[in-house]
């Protein structure tokens, strides 16, 4: 897969979106190199080629659904994705997308993408991800969604960004499962999370997310929410904050919510929450398996 240029980086220790707390010691990182990581993705890439090529090519001002249904049709699990998606009840047109050229047109470039995306990284094995990580990847994406348009935001680009935003969580994983799973043990919060990845890697898991999509090509507009998710002045990463709570509170047990005013600077207020909550416990099973089940 053609890699565009690699963008300016601030180094990993800089990385100051989390705040740290005193925690237990964690066993020793292994060596973490961002780069070796970066390219061990490559070497996916060239086992998966069509998901490559995807990736590669659906932003291209010259790709018509056409030509992406022709290229999708050679990987028959991802192409049963597509049409499973646009056939879920997300997309309101259930049993009625019969082609995979419409498929394509229902769910829209950017979803595709994503969703090649997912099998590129090897988000599709939840054998090789951190326990519960669909569950909560899902409801973030779901809510991200669904809270969009009070945002300005276009419902299908926050879906997307949901489902991509913990690609550098299964990245870190996939480096260092048992010390991962060591830290997953000892901070049950996302902000707590994140603050322990700084520490034992020198970047959090969502900050790799960034460098990985605009390293692919994606837009500022996936890329920027993921920089500033943990900066509660930051509006850019209001509604990212709220779906990751949402999250929480669905699937983090004996979770203490916190006011999503205070996240949002007072851009929501808390009563907006319930019928989401509903929304996305009822949609999230779904959504997984549209994502996952061949």
């Amino acid at each position: 897969m053609p890699r565009p240029a690699r963008p300016t980086r601030t180094a990993p220790g800089a990385d100051v979106t989390a705040q740290p707390r005193p925690v237990a010691l964690l066993a020793a990182a292994p060596s973490f190199d961002l780069d070796r990581v970066l390219a061990g993705i490559d070497t996916m890439a060239a086992q998966k080629p069509v998901a490559a090529q995807i990736v590669s090519v659906a932003n291209s001002d010259d790709t018509s659904a056409r030509v992406l249904a022709d290229i999708l049709a050679a990987d028959v699990a991802l192409a049963s994705r597509v049409m499973k998606l646009a056939n879920s009840a997300y997309f309101g047109m259930r049993g009625r997308v019969t082609t995979l050229q419409f498929a394509v047109t229902v769910v829209g470039f950017t979803t595709v993408r994503t969703m090649a995306t997912v099998a590129l990284t090897d988000l599709d094995d939840e054998s090789r991800l951190p326990e519960n990580f669909w569950a909560s990847t899902t409801s973030v994406a779901l809510a991200a969604s669904l809270l969009a348009t009070r945002f300005g935001e276009r419902p299908q680009d926050t879906l997307c960004l949901g489902l991509l935003a913990q690609v550098g969580v299964a990245l870190l994983h996939h480096n260092d499962p048992d010390g991962y799973r060591e830290l997953l043990a000892q901070e049950s919060s996302f902000p707590g999370r994140r603050a322990a990845e700084v520490r034992r890697y020198g970047i959090s898991g969502m900050r790799l997310t960034g460098v990985a999509l605009e390293q692919w090509g994606f837009p500022h507009s996936m890329v920027g929410p993921l920089t500033v998710v943990d900066d509660r002045s930051s509006s850019d990463g209001a509604l990212l904050r709220v779906a990751f709570e949402v999250a929480a509170r669905l699937t983090e047990p004996g979770y203490e919510a916190v006011d999503v005013a205070q996240l949002t600077d007072g851009q929501l207020r808390e009563d907006a929450v319930g019928p989401v909550l509903e929304q996305v416990a009822q949609g999230a099973e779904e959504l997984r398996r549209a994502m996952l089940d061949n």
